[in-house]
């Protein structure tokens, strides 16, 4: 099934984890503590409020991120547009838009990448994988993994959702240091 298909068929808790996983593979851009969202996944293990987590975590990470840095802007919306009240209405439209965000990340920040077309992430959301660059089909693989264990094991699969999330940060935070030593090396170089 597609991810569009996923996040379709979603209820508002495989919605929300959908979204707070994307949020959370991205999290390094933005400079966070790994255990900065920890509260919204406690949250939806147990099914209260979220609000307060939310407002810890966007004033922890204070104003936006620099302008010139367009995957840290993305991050930081993704922070910004979470919905205080999770209902399937609210969250559908946030996930949904997290999950365009994350690939869009991942597509920047892939050192695969010679373009910067969004066909191809539309068409990876929708099916088609063979033309993503490695970094984004991970991402795709790993937010379709996340919808499907919350399908197929409810509240049960949110360990498993987290984990998930976990090992992509590490993913990106190793890509984010990999180009920021490249960047530097570069600046060397040139003075």
């Amino acid at each position: 099934m597609s991810l569009v298909e996923l996040i379709a068929q979603a209820d508002e808790r495989g919605l929300a984890a959908s979204g707070l996983a994307c949020l959370d593979r991205c999290l390094p851009l933005l400079g966070g503590d790994d255990e900065l969202l920890r509260p919204l996944w406690a949250a939806l293990a147990d099914n209260s409020d979220w609000g307060g987590g939310l407002d810890k975590a966007r004033a922890a990470l204070g104003t936006a991120p620099a302008a010139e840095d367009e995957a840290a802007r993305l991050t930081r919306r993704m922070l910004d547009a979470a919905p205080t009240e999770r209902t399937a209405g609210t969250v559908r439209p946030w996930a949904d838009a997290c999950s365009v965000a994350s690939l869009r990340v991942h597509r920047l920040l892939d050192p695969a990448t010679g373009s910067t077309d969004e066909g191809g992430l539309d068409a990876g959301r929708a099916g088609a994988t063979e033309d993503l660059r490695p970094l984004v089909a991970a991402e795709l693989r790993r937010q379709i993994a996340v919808l499907e264990l919350l399908a197929g094991h409810g509240a049960n699969g949110l360990r498993h959702a987290l984990e998930v999330s976990v090992e992509g940060r590490r993913v990106l935070r190793a890509v984010v240091s990999r180009r920021a030593r490249g960047t530097a090396e570069t600046a060397d170089a040139g003075e």
